[in-house]
């Protein structure tokens, strides 16, 4: 009779192991459904991408059940406030020009007449004969190598959006025509200059 109870007492500290076994087991998976359910809840707040500015999508290389990767771009915005123009004046034209002039723009498309004000002037630009590497100066390529010409400079134009005519399309990269207007001052009251 002892020996039936010791292997019934036996039998039933296994049973209490596998129980309790099975009771981590359990927690465990617990846990790892409630991680999973976090990590789900993120995804999902991420299905939803906010524009930091106003503006227009360009470029989108996303489709509906894609998966977007950090570092890779899947669309271009053109940040609607910000418009402005490069002008790239000859050098002999610049002690004309000084930052805050009056500036009227024609686009090359026809039809709206802007205006805006000269922003700020390149302080250097990159040397063609002199490949030094990534220096952030603005590329201008001189015409003729042979013959001495005047260096193109970029000349940063705002334009000014409060006035820009309605159905007026402006994009990233269009031409334009600027005549700036030395001495007439258009930049707005605390424009940062």
């Amino acid at each position: 009779m002892a020996a039936t109870a010791r292997a019934a007492w036996v039998r039933a500290q296994a049973a209490r192991e596998q129980a309790s076994a099975s009771e981590q087991q359990a927690q465990a998976a617990v846990a790892q459904a409630q991680v999973a359910q976090a990590a789900a809840q993120i995804n999902l707040d991420r299905t939803e991408v906010r524009a930091s500015v106003d503006g227009y999508v360009t470029n989108l290389t996303a489709r509906v059940g894609d998966y977007a990767s950090p570092g890779v771009a899947r669309l271009a915005l053109i940040d609607s406030h910000s418009y402005w123009i490069y002008g790239y004046f000859e050098e002999t034209k610049l002690p004309q020009v000084r930052i805050g002039d009056s500036v009227d723009i024609r686009l090359m498309s026809g039809g709206a007449h802007l205006k805006g004000y000269v922003e700020s002037i390149a302080r250097g630009i990159t040397d063609a004969d002199n490949p030094t590497g990534a220096d952030l100066l603005a590329n201008v390529n001189p015409t003729f190598n042979w013959v001495r010409l005047a260096q193109r400079l970029p000349v940063r134009v705002h334009i000014d959006s409060q006035h820009i005519p309605d159905g007026t399309l402006l994009s990233a990269g269009m031409t334009a025509t600027l005549i700036v207007h030395p001495g007439e001052a258009r930049a707005p009251a605390g424009a940062a200059l």
